[in-house]
């Protein structure tokens, strides 16, 4: 009798192997005043990781110090991205774009780079303003920007760029420089009408009692005696902005007039940027960010969109809600040449 051959047993199919991680290409971070925010960047613009932490202010801290913040959100970043600890030779990612407040004068922008650079976060480390985040995170498509930014968030600044590399730009260093306005300056132009009209030496307004009444107290004069004493932080006057912008818009004449000076600023920015990159006569994006711009007063945005329509009839003026690390990621990818599709994915994880 034969015998049936036993049926070879099936060996287990072998598991697929997990791909191994995407390489950052980009390491992304915008540093304002209050946070910052950091994205390691694949190539084909997929966001590995992301990371935040405080505010950036070299002129208080020191560059060193300052840097240990970014580090911070640097870091954060990494271990979201699983990356270990960089080492000699073997950094993050292949650029690094970092678009950072109080970075406003070109030989600022040069020692920021070489300290950040000297971390070995990066092959190649570039530095801009932070207002260049607002301008590219406007500018859709893969193309070099072409337009101008401005943003009034606790300061005001604007800049603007060509694709033949030409730039307008202003040191944005306050009065010194000529600016005026942004939230600081706002909320000192405010305190400054309302304790004139209480004590006799300016006209009447409601910010007299608003003011005061945000933080609870019955006059300018208890008001100014607890920010000198320091009882009430300094640091909250920008608690005043949203007031201004309210009594403004109930018809008071010292906040409105406040309000459009602060438009007209805005648009004077605007139109001299235009104008040095030979931009007036064509058509050409003009875009708002920060947050006394993003808030949607009625009022500043009317002015401002008169005002440009006056000076600038070509201009299409639009606000930008993107958060400003994704400007600082397309800096990036265009920095290393990415296609079109890669900017479009990191919009859209952005979006």
């Amino acid at each position: 009798m034969g015998v049936t051959p036993t049926a070879p047993t099936p060996r287990p199919a072998p598991s697929p192997r997990s791909a191994p991680p995407a390489r950052p290409a980009v390491l992304a971070i915008d540093a304002g005043n209050s946070k910052t925010d950091a994205a390691l960047i694949a190539a084909d613009g997929t966001v590995l990781g992301t990371g935040r932490s405080g505010g950036f202010q070299p002129p208080r801290t020191g560059v060193e110090e300052a840097v240990d913040v970014l580090a911070q959100a640097v870091a954060e970043a990494a271990e979201a991205a699983a990356l270990p600890l960089p080492a000699p030779g073997a950094p993050y990612a292949e650029q690094v774009a970092a678009c950072l407040a109080n970075a406003d004068l070109p030989v600022e922008e040069r020692r920021l780079a070489d300290a950040i650079g000297a971390r070995g976060w990066g092959s190649a480390t570039r530095v801009f303003n932070d207002t260049f985040a607002i301008l590219r995170a406007g500018l859709s498509g893969g193309e070099p920007p072409r337009g101008v930014a401005v943003v009034c968030g606790a300061g005001i600044n604007c800049v603007g760029m060509r694709p033949d590399g030409r730039t307008a730009r202003f040191p944005a260093l306050g009065q010194i420089s000529g600016d005026w306005g942004g939230g600081g300056g706002l909320a000192a132009e405010a305190l400054w009408w309302a304790a004139r009209a209480q004590d006799g030496r300016g006209g009447p307004t409601e910010l007299a009692a608003a003011l005061p009444g945000h933080f609870g107290l019955g006059s300018m004069a208890e008001l100014i005696e607890a920010l000198h004493l320091g009882t009430l932080a300094h640091g909250r006057t920008h608690e005043l902005v949203p007031v201004l912008f309210s009594v403004a818009a109930a018809g008071d004449a010292v906040a409105s007039a406040i309000v459009e000076r602060q438009a007209d600023e805005v648009v004077v920015l605007a139109a001299v940027a235009l104008a040095r990159l030979d931009l007036l006569e064509e058509e050409a994006p003009v875009l708002l960010g920060g947050g006394v711009l993003t808030a949607g007063h009625e009022q500043l945005d009317r002015r401002i969109a008169a005002g440009l329509a006056r000076r600038a009839p070509r201009a299409r003026v639009s606000v930008v809600s993107a958060p400003p690390v994704l400007g600082a990621g397309l800096l990036g990818l265009d920095a290393l040449g990415a296609l079109p599709e890669a900017h479009g994915k990191l919009r859209a994880h952005f979006g």
